[in-house]
């Protein structure tokens, strides 16, 4: 699979099938910093992600108005 990853934005290729926490585990990645995307929608902690897939991992930002 394709993992492209931002901030700072880079591309790694990971060997599939796995669950969304082991790619995270993998690449030392807390799952509450990030957010994980594929074809556009969110992909949850206990999916399984394929060989094939192409993944974007964005950092969850938060903030707001006082």
């Amino acid at each position: 699979m394709i993992v492209e990853l931002r901030n700072p934005e880079r591309t790694v290729e990971m060997d599939g099938p796995m669950a969304v926490m082991a790619l995270l585990a993998r690449l030392g990645i807390p799952r509450e910093s990030v957010l994980v995307i594929r074809e556009g929608t969110l992909v949850p902690g206990d999916a399984m992600l394929g060989r094939e897939d192409r993944i974007e991992i964005r950092s969850v930002i938060s903030g707001g108005a006082r």
